[in-house]
């Protein structure tokens, strides 16, 4: 879908600021520019910065060899986007969305450092998976034109965005976050200020349930996945979904949600725990409860 055909509260958005490409930060410039966007993707250095693109150009090159878009439309979604290391250079754009580290002190520090160098009108977004987005609005001076945009991962492909609304975000802004999500072809829901959001708050209880039953012996690796995936219809088991979202991902959202909560369900257990700290994340480091080569 292409920006102008979104709702008329989405209009305004004409130029999005995106900080940090990495891989969720690639995937959402990547959907702003296909639909139309300029996009304008921030990163600490020029290295980091042209390995995000890249990582967009290739999933791009991939999708014309599989026939899903054509090399014209690859170029016109690359002729969209600009990479750059300087904050200043999101000073002309309408919507600007966080999405570095998943780390309070750290987000709070740039959104105030934005803060300063972008135009008093521009709506500011977090894509943060389980933090409080009123507390991040409160390091900026616009606290009622802040929204989560909660992706997934992969970003072009999933097709959900959990719009939050803070304490003091206004209507408008609202309404605006959940429009604009609409025009990049996505289906926006709805979700509480509240550790996890929606989808956190049910997966992560699962996710750290399915380790606990396998360090209690219930099963392997494997047979827990398959049980989850031909017994229930799982698209993938839950420790597949672990490898592929992250262990350390997951143990920190964990951390988040057990200390704003106080519920055992979101307590880590010490399997992930050690794992973490034995670098065994996933797929990203190339062994977590299954290896890849």
């Amino acid at each position: 879908m292409n920006m102008t055909e979104g709702k008329s509260s989405a209009q305004a958005i004409r130029t999005v600021g995106v900080v940090g490409c990495g891989l969720m930060g690639s995937g959402i410039a990547q959907v702003c520019a296909q639909s139309g966007y300029r996009t304008i993707v921030r990163e600490v250095d020029d290295a980091t910065v042209s390995k995000g693109l890249g990582r967009i150009e290739s999933f791009l090159s991939q999708g014309v060899a599989r026939g899903k878009q054509s090399e014209e439309e690859k170029a016109r979604t690359l002729s969209n986007l600009s990479g750059t290391t300087d904050l200043e250079d999101l000073a002309t754009c309408d919507l600007v969305i966080e999405a570095i580290v998943e780390n309070m002190d750290a987000k709070r520090e740039l959104l105030a450092t934005l803060d300063r160098a972008v135009g008093d009108d521009a709506l500011f977004a977090s894509n943060t998976s389980s933090l409080c987005i009123t507390e991040m609005a409160a390091a900026t001076t616009r606290p009622e034109r802040f929204v989560g945009l909660h992706f997934f991962s992969p970003v072009p492909v999933m097709k959900m965005v959990e719009v939050i609304r803070g304490l003091v975000t206004s209507d408008e802004t609202f309404e605006r976050g959940y429009a604009f999500v609409k025009t990049l072809g996505k289906d926006p829901v709805a979700a509480p200020d509240r550790p996890g959001f929606i989808v956190n708050r049910l997966l992560i209880p699962y996710l750290l349930d399915a380790v606990r039953a396998h360090e209690s012996g219930l099963g392997t690796v494997e047979d827990i996945d398959k049980s989850m995936t031909l017994g229930c219809g799982h698209p993938m088991g839950p420790f597949t979904l672990l490898d592929f979202v992250g262990l350390d991902t997951t143990y920190y959202i964990a951390n988040i949600m057990w200390d704003e909560l106080r519920n055992p369900a979101y307590a880590a257990p010490p399997l992930l725990r050690r794992m973490v700290l034995a670098g065994r994340l996933g797929r990203k480091s190339g062994r977590g409860f299954y290896e890849y080569s």
